[in-house]
């Protein structure tokens, strides 16, 4: 077996030894291999898990195992459990508001809760269900996101994949463009 056939096979052990997720980055220096060869790797190892208990996340920036989409009410109540209990309703909020509505930064998150989130983002962090990027459009700022063990623990692949998403991100949407609108008229020139 040549070594680039082996990708798949090693990029799943790298993932079950390390037992949580990896960055792609890292992934690509321990396997020293280019990233579109990783990024082969991945869709086959994603291919072979198909129809297993387990399933591959890939998100921008890691990687992880967990387990799949079709076997995870197995595992989902407890993990729902111990969400609620361990973050509480506005970790839940914080966490909805990110997952619907995709990166996000902290005044985003704010304007649509309505309250300072600082403390709930820290503790969403500390317990490795957000990761926080840079923003490309301004460094003065970060995007929050969901990782990959935030995925796993809710049994999707991918935030698309979560109950009534379409309708969810439309309706906030339509409410940041409302409350913009608003607030450009409240704001307007008065002559």
């Amino acid at each position: 077996m040549s070594m680039s056939n082996d990708i798949p096979s090693r990029v799943e052990a790298l993932l079950f030894v390390d037992g949580g997720s990896l960055p792609l980055r890292k992934l690509a220096h321990l396997l020293d291999i280019k990233d579109p060869a990783l990024q082969e790797g991945l869709q086959e190892l994603s291919r072979r898990l198909a129809g297993t208990g387990l399933t591959l996340i890939v998100t921008d920036t890691e990687a992880t195992l967990a387990v799949a989409s079709d076997t995870s009410q197995t595992v989902k109540k407890i993990y729902e459990r111990e969400l609620s209990r361990e973050i509480g309703d506005a970790g839940l909020e914080v966490l909805a508001i990110i997952l619907y509505r995709g990166p996000s930064t902290r005044a985003q998150i704010d304007y649509i809760r309505g309250v300072n989130t600082s403390s709930t983002i820290r503790t969403l962090m500390s317990r490795g269900l957000i990761e926080r990027t840079g923003n490309p459009d301004d460094a003065r700022e970060y995007f929050y996101r969901p990782t990959s063990n935030l995925l796993a623990h809710i049994g999707v692949e991918n935030a698309t994949a979560i109950p009534a998403y379409a309708t969810i991100k439309a309706e906030l949407s339509a409410f940041e463009e409302s409350r913009e609108k608003s607030l450009e008229h409240d704001h307007g020139d008065v002559t």
